[in-house]
This record gives structure tokens, C-alpha cells and sequence, in this order.
């Protein structure tokens, strides 16, 4: 499978919403996103790791490998994230894979990540059961509507919580859903191919979910960065790793034994 095909079907099916999608979006109150709480995805002591990125907690490189894992960055984070990934050597303009392991939709306000999460359902982490990779554009865009309108009743606040269920409102400048978020990173970081596959924090990924990672790796050469990420930059970020990482080394395996036979 060549570069072109895979990433034209990913951006097709889940990454590049038409504009039009954004703008007056009806959100049916029966969904569970209506009342979902909009909770900030950084909080304090989540940077567990030192030498931190800023704007991108727990920023890392596997060694031996150009794979990296981190949390959820903020707009600014995402740039320093993938500035790091490239060095001096590789092109910016370059493929570079990111891989997002997040359940819950996520929106940017004022360039700080928070997301949807079940009222019940407050804290570092959180099981949302199987949510469904085709279903995570809609409920981000759902997301961002219902955020939309509480800051349009709330006279340009929008009420939010951290993990430690504390509530406070926050002024916003500006809203965008992590798709338009992807887009503006993409005017410096052209070659970024960013893919969406869900998978719950506590438990081993489906094989549906590794078949995904294997397809998204599929056409990439070796010294392509690919960088994983969950909300803290923890254990599903850690479990992708390992994935990326056997993959690159069935590639070199592959690769040497082609010299030799």
C-alpha cells in the first residue's frame, strides 16, 4: 500500500470536516454529548517525566527509534512537539505519522486542550467504553455546538472542570474543534498525517485497533517520525509505542534479510 492511498482514506473519513459542518450545527439534546462537562486535559503534576516539552506533557523518544510518545498538547505544543521529532536533519515538509489514541472528543479553547467527558465520569482517567473510531469526528463536532452555545448563554464564558471536579469559567477568545487544530499545524508541518484510533485505557487495544496502527504505519520508511498520544501521555500512548516500535523492527528485520538471500 502506497503513501497517498492510506492517508487520503484517513483525512477523507475522519480528519478534514468540511467547513460548513461547524457552522449552525444542530445538536439533538437527547445525545449524551449535550450534557457532557467540558474538563481541561492538562492539570497539575500531570508532566511526570523531566527535560519537559512546554505545551506537551511527557514528550518522549523510544530509543533506538524515531518514535516518540506525550499527552495532549496544547496548539503551541503540537508545533514544539513536532520541531523536537524533526532535529536539524529531518524535513519539516516531510511525512510525519501521528497517531491519537484518545476515546473523547476534544476542542481547543484559547489553544489549551479540553474534553467531553460523562458528568460521572470526572478524573485522570476514564473508561468510555467502546467508542468507535467513525463515530469521533461527529461527537468532536457535536462537542464543539454544545460548547458553542453554553458560551453563548454563558455572555462569552464557558464553564469547565479539571480533574479534580473544581469548576471554574474561563473568558474565550476562540474555540476550534482538534480537526481545524490539525489543519493550522499542517500550514508549517505539511507532510503531518494525523489518524484517529480509540482505544480504552486500561485494557489491551482490539486487534481492530492494532490493524489500524499496522495500516497507518504501512508505506512509511524507517526514519519517518511517529509520534503517539493519549491525554497524559501514559499507558495507551506506551502501548501504541511498542506496536510502532515491533513494526520498525519486523521493517529493519525484513530489510536485512533482503540483503542476505
Amino acid at each position: 500500500m502506497g503513501d497517498d492511498k492510506p492517508e487520503e482514506k484517513k483525512e477523507e473519513k475522519v480528519e478534514e470536516p468540511k467547513e460548513e459542518e461547524t457552522k449552525a450545527r444542530k445538536v439533538d439534546k437527547a445525545k449524551p454529548i449535550w450534557d457532557a462537562v467540558a474538563m481541561a486535559d492538562h492539570f497539575k503534576g500531570n508532566q511526570k517525566l523531566p527535560d519537559p516539552v512546554e505545551g506537551c506533557p511527557n514528550f518522549r523518544r523510544v530509543p533506538g527509534y524515531k518514535v516518540y510518545c506525550c499527552g495532549q498538547p496544547t496548539i503551541a505544543g503540537f508545533e514544539a512537539a513536532l520541531t523536537k521529532a524533526c532535529g536539524d536533519i529531518y524535513p519539516k515538509d516531510g511525512k510525519i505519522l501521528w497517531i491519537n489514541l484518545r476515546q473523547e472528543p476534544d476542542v481547543y479553547v484559547n489553544g489549551v486542550p479540553y474534553c467531553a467527558r460523562p458528568p460521572n465520569k470526572i478524573g485522570e482517567y476514564a473508561e468510555l467504553g467502546n467508542v468507535k473510531r467513525a463515530n469521533v469526528k461527529d461527537d468532536e463536532l457535536d462537542f464543539l455546538a454544545v460548547c458553542q452555545d453554553r458560551i453563548k448563554n454563558g455572555g462569552g464564558k464557558l464553564k469547565v472542570v479539571d480533574v479534580e471536579k473544581k469548576q471554574s469559567e474561563i473568558e474565550v477568545k476562540d474555540i476550534l474543534p482538534l480537526t481545524d487544530v490539525i489543519e493550522g499545524v499542517k500550514k508549517n508541518f505539511p507532510g503531518l498525517v494525523h489518524m484517529r484510533i480509540p482505544i480504552c485505557n486500561s485494557a489491551a487495544p482490539l486487534e481492530t485497533d492494532f490493524d489500524l496502527i499496522v495500516e497507518t504505519l504501512v508505506g512509511s520508511t524507517i526514519n519517518t517520525p511517529v509520534i503517539i498520544s493519549d491525554q497524559v501521555g501514559l499507558s495507551r500512548a506506551t502501548t501504541g509505542c511498542v506496536i510502532t516500535c515491533l513494526f520498525r523492527e519486523f521493517q529493519i528485520t525484513s530489510s536485512f534479510d533482503g540483503l542476505v538471500h
